[in-house]
């Protein structure tokens, strides 16, 4: 009976997302505060029936009950316990049910610290989030039931997908979730701001840990992503521009241009439209992630349904829920002007400025992802839009963002006396152009006009980065400390600064080389050689594999071992990579096993990666940067009383 309490209890969870949503949002257009107080026991009671539900799905996995059609699509008897947990979410049933889930978290969290915010404010929050508990509800009833019963049962399943029989797959997608779900907690705010005409600067403070939290939650998912599917995919690489990676990084484009907005129309009461549509925007973009991933239009490895009925439910309450917005802030949006003002060399101006180019390169990437589907459908034929072009199109905005990201930062706010601000940026900017063209030649022999873009740029995100909490720690006594909130920036844009140096070099110098190797033979790539000192079979639980031990050293000395893997599992059949990496702080030896060539030979990948664990340092330091921002005091509970006295 547990997946039957599963359904019932998901049922009950509808009942209360709609008390949630009908009871706050009537109390507060009435000034009903009894009617406004259902809100938060609703939230909490609508959470713990989605937690009941969640738990009996996975109760069904660890019980390998498999007269559940999801449990017997995606399990087997011998799948490891661990997996069977993480099979949970492999698919689309269960992970429809995470995302709601994780909402329901959301909301739940929303109703517990929120006890500083005015209470008509908190009903519409929560109203509105339970109008959208509503409809992924009723998604998941109506035509994703992952307790859906087979009958007769099956005596084992059809195993969990091979390629996510992998630790990632436990870590990935519920961070990556948590990220793109949290931005409902921004849209909620901005809806309920319109609703109420509360357009003042307080929506954009309450608003604004919740959206950084979901920002950062959403970078360590989408870095986790990228790392899963470079040593799990067996190529190498850390980003493809496939439609499924875009759909997500879509949302944190838009994200991290509404973190910023709402920075200003929390200090000035500034870019009140501009937040309030990047809000939306970024919300919009998480459904049409979702859209992508259920619907079956496209084919990807990270795709999860092929269902045109979800496909089409998911795109009307997109389209509900873009147009009722956009409707909402049309209403408003003659209220939204306002007096305040501000220079050409200001603070706001630099965040203009990032707004609008972080909007290009988002709209820049929607184009190519959807435009082989527009074309599809207008019977022009098949196209593809490949990585090339990303990388040309999304440069194109960023390389003057990244350069203007080190000066906005050190930017006053209304307006910037100039020459005490080249006088802080001069040594910086000089060091910055030297550093980036020596550093490549120093370590790596060469350097070319991109290349030098590139270290310039990533060196001099750095050293701007260091700025204002080197002079916080060396300042006089008695003296303002840098603020967390400034902190959080800092280490954030480090991160960037990061990001941008690990991906310059490992696009610059990174080798490939596709080799063919007998036991006992050696290659040389990139002054590492490369030794197949033994093919052996090895047997997993529910899988075997050909193993190859790879010696690798460099001028005779021994660097490390590495043992790549050919793995056949026992219910699909199907052979999968198992790369072999070799870490270091600066570089990845990366090598892989490929077909069987006959006479004793293999297919080798073998792959230099030098600096390529800077990209997912740097996504951990962003996301650190941001939980530290939240952390400042303005944005704890209770803050906003004790300023005020």
């Amino acid at each position: 009976m547990v997946p039957e309490i599963g359904h019932f209890a998901l049922i009950l969870a509808l009942a209360l997302a709609a008390c949630q949503a009908v009871l706050p949002l009537l109390g507060a257009h009435r000034n009903d505060a009894a009617m406004m107080s259902v809100a938060r026991s609703a939230a909490v009671g609508q959470f713990f029936f989605v937690a009941v539900s969640f738990f009996c799905l996975t109760w069904a996995f660890l019980q390998d009950d498999f007269s559940v059609l999801y449990v017997a699509n995606h399990s087997q008897l011998a799948l490891p316990t661990g997996y069977k947990v993480s099979a949970v979410w492999s698919a689309h049933e269960g992970s429809l049910l995470m995302w709601i889930l994780i909402l329901a978290a959301w909301t739940m969290a929303v109703a517990r610290f929120s006890s500083d915010m005015p209470e008509k404010l908190v009903a519409r929050v929560i109203g509105v989030l339970g109008v959208l508990s509503i409809g992924f509800l009723l998604f998941a009833l109506l035509t994703s039931n992952p307790f859906e019963r087979l009958i007769p049962a099956a005596v084992d399943g059809a195993d969990l997908n091979p390629l996510l029989q992998d630790p990632g797959l436990a870590i990935h997608p519920p961070l990556l979730y948590i990220g793109y779900v949290g931005f409902s907690v921004a849209f909620a705010f901005a809806i309920a701001a319109m609703i109420g005409g509360d357009l003042d600067q307080n929506w954009a403070r309450w608003a604004r840990p919740w959206t950084v939290t979901a920002w950062a939650f959403l970078t360590v998912g989408i870095a986790l992503g990228s790392w899963w599917a470079y040593y799990e995919l067996g190529w190498g690489g850390w980003w493809f521009w496939d439609p499924v990676e875009n759909a997500s990084f879509m949302p944190w484009l838009i994200g991290t241009a509404l973190i910023h907005s709402l920075a200003v129309t929390e200090r000035r009461g500034l870019f009140k439209s501009w937040t309030l549509l990047l809000a939306i925007s970024a919300f919009s973009l998480s459904l049409l992630g979702t859209f992508l991933v259920r619907s079956g239009i496209i084919v990807s490895v990270h795709a999860f349904a092929t269902d045109p009925t979800r496909g089409f439910f998911i795109l009307s309450f997109l389209t509900v829920v873009v147009v009722g917005a956009l409707v909402l802030y049309a209403w408003r949006a003659p209220a939204l002007d306002s007096s305040a003002g501000f220079r050409l060399l200001s603070r706001e101006m630099f965040l203009l400025l990032n707004n609008v180019l972080l909007v290009i390169a988002t709209t820049l990437v929607l184009l190519g992802t959807l435009a082989p589907l527009i074309v599809e459908m207008l019977n022009g034929g098949k196209i593809s839009v490949g990585a090339p072009w990303f990388e040309i199109a999304f440069l194109v905005p960023m390389i003057p963002l990244i350069f203007l990201l080190g000066l906005g930062m050190h930017t006053a706010w209304r307006q910037q006396n100039k020459q005490p601000w080249l006088r802080l940026l001069r040594l910086p900017a000089i060091a910055a152009v030297i550093i980036g063209v020596v550093l490549p030649l120093l370590f790596y022999g060469r350097v070319s006009l991109m290349l030098a873009v590139g270290s310039i740029a990533a060196v001099w995100i750095v050293i701007s980065s260091l700025i204002q909490p080197i002079r916080s720690w060396r300042r006089k006594e008695g003296a303002a400390a840098i603020t967390r909130a400034a902190l959080g920036m800092c280490i954030a844009h480090l991160g960037m600064g990061l990001f941008v140096l690990g991906a310059t070099v490992v696009s610059a110098f990174g080798v490939e080389s596709d080799r063919s190797m007998r036991v006992g033979e050696s290659v040389d790539v990139s002054g590492f050689q490369f030794e197949l000192r033994e093919l052996r079979e090895v047997q997993g639980p529910n899988y075997t594999a050909i193993e190859g031990v790879v010696e690798i050293r460099r001028d005779g000395t021994y660097v490390g071992t590495v043992r790549p893997q050919k793995r056949q599992y026992l219910v699909q059949k199907s052979w999968m990579t198992e790369a072999g990496i070799h870490p270091t702080w600066n570089k990845d030896l990366f090598v892989a096993l490929g077909d069987q060539l006959g006479d004793g030979a293999w297919s080798v990948r073998i792959q230099y990666k030098p600096m390529i664990s800077f990209l997912w340092v740097a996504a951990f330091v962003m996301a650190l940067g941001g939980i530290v921002a939240v952390s400042d005091r303005r944005y704890r509970r209770g803050a906003a009383q004790e300023s005020a006295a």
